[in-house]
């Protein structure tokens, strides 16, 4: 193929994805017609690619991940941060596929699959998908809940320590979670709902940085001798934006992706705009709650106003209509603010924001199914707006409680035995230096002096 440069470039992926739907729409009216494959085999067809296109997203999120955690530390920690990002999802696809997808999705009991390990005497299909499709999508999955921690615990943890961690919440304790909730495990049984992950995925990663950053203490220089809080600037507001609207574009895979087909259409529109106003509306909110507590409109709180609106709907967001994913995005964004400001109160030193983004905001986000669900769009019971009935409410409320519960007492135990053997913490004197020469021997720029006693 020959592409033809000029005022009217044609990018090659797009001719490309265009051909592809193109060929599958021929193909499957040529195959289900003239060689009798059934409209059910085109239909699997049809849901595998667009499974795995979501697959794809989510994994492109680790860049934004990775992007947005860069730009809001201190260059001197650049490589390291990047290098987390990179190794935890190596390390999740490697802990997904030996144990955790087995232990999420194999057959068992309402607590822990039993079987599936390195994904031996599985059904080929799941949930009406191959079985390597709907693994990759899951592995994704996985893969963002492990990098939510790197943030929150950014600047001063040990590589070494990191990887441990990385595999043990991919192989152990996020599949737990997961099967208690999409492994058909006991909060399913209860009738809990999470369409894509506030709380399987957020709330797990939020809240297992709220313990890691809390048992490795706040960084060198973070607060006062009297106890106020001192702004230990990140160096890169625009790598930071360039990660947030990477997270926002890959969001449309995480919970799109997750109605797992594309019968009809109309589910994944649903969830497409949802996702989509309440991103929006969160940064609205969080800038203009930021603009009036401190006189200016901080463009970093906003983004996370953004990021806390995206965590808010990923539950609810095949469940409500698109008003009220305008009044979850705005709530959350409010959210993000007090919890950074509750953070520093308690003088809980989170770099990026980990902890009230994916943690306070998968908590509410995983309420709202509760409170703005709707029964007509596979809830069991209509939410609290629809007639005042508690029951599903009460039923997020137990859920979310539970998965807490189980990531705070799990994940003390995983960082304290990592404490113990390998250690947690850099030295000081590593810390002031930068991660990127004490831990890799390099720097993100070249050089640039970076050095900093800040």
């Amino acid at each position: 193929m020959i592409v033809k440069k000029g005022s009217t470039r044609i990018s090659l992926w797009k001719v490309c994805a265009a051909g592809a739907v193109l060929s599958a729409v021929l193909n499957s009216n040529v195959l289900a017609g003239e060689e009798g494959l059934s409209l059910e085999e085109v239909k699997q067809s049809l849901d595998t690619v667009w499974v795995l296109l979501g697959a794809f997203l989510v994994f492109f999120m680790q860049a934004g991940f990775g992007m947005v955690e860069a730009g809001f530390i201190r260059a001197k920690n650049t490589c390291n941060i990047l290098t987390k990002n990179f190794l935890d999802f190596c390390m999740a696809s490697l802990g997904f596929f030996l144990i955790g997808y087995g232990l999420m999705f194999g057959d068992g009991n309402g607590f822990v699959g039993l079987k599936g390990w390195c994904l031996f005497g599985l059904e080929e299909t799941t949930s009406g998908l191959p079985l390597y499709a709907f693994w990759l999508f899951q592995a994704a999955f996985c893969g963002a809940a492990a990098t939510i921690v790197a943030g929150g615990m950014a600047e001063r943890m040990k590589f070494q320590a990191y990887l441990i961690y990385s595999f043990l919440i991919s192989a152990i304790v996020y599949p737990i979670v997961g099967h208690w909730i999409w492994g058909g495990g006991w909060l399913a049984s209860m009738g809990f709902f999470d369409f894509a992950g506030s709380t399987v995925v957020h709330t797990v990663g939020g809240f297992a940085a709220l313990v890691g950053t809390r048992m490795l203490k706040p960084r060198e220089g973070k607060y006062a001798p009297d106890g106020k809080p001192k702004v230990l600037a990140g160096h890169s507001i625009p790598l930071a934006s360039l990660g947030v609207f990477i997270l926002w574009f890959g969001w449309f895979g995480f919970n799109a992706g997750s109605t797992l087909g594309v019968t009809g259409g109309a589910g994944i529109a649903r969830v497409a705009i949802n996702t989509n106003l309440a991103a929006a509306l969160g940064g609205i909110t969080a800038m203009v709650t930021v603009w009036k507590r401190f006189g200016k409109p901080d463009l970093s709180m906003a983004m996370n106003g953004a990021l806390a609106g995206l965590v808010a709907i990923t539950a609810p967001c095949g469940y409500v209509d698109p008003w009220a994913a305008l009044v979850i995005g705005a709530s959350a964004g409010y959210i993000v603010v007090r919890g950074v400001e509750l953070l520093d109160r308690l003088k809980i030193d989170d770099p990026v924001g980990a902890v009230p983004v994916h943690g306070i905001c998968g908590v509410w986000g995983t309420l709202c199914v509760g409170i703005f669900g709707k029964a007509a769009l596979g809830l069991e019971h209509n939410g609290l707006v629809y007639g005042g009935n508690p029951t599903q409410l009460g039923i997020q409320l137990v859920g979310s409680a539970a998965a807490i519960a189980f990531v705070v007492l799990s994940m003390w135990g995983v960082f304290k035995l990592i404490d113990m053997t390998v250690g947690l913490r850099v030295s000081r004197e590593e810390e002031m230096r930068g991660l990127d020469i004490g831990e890799h021997g390099m720097e993100a720029y070249g050089g640039f002096q970076i050095f900093s006693t800040n």
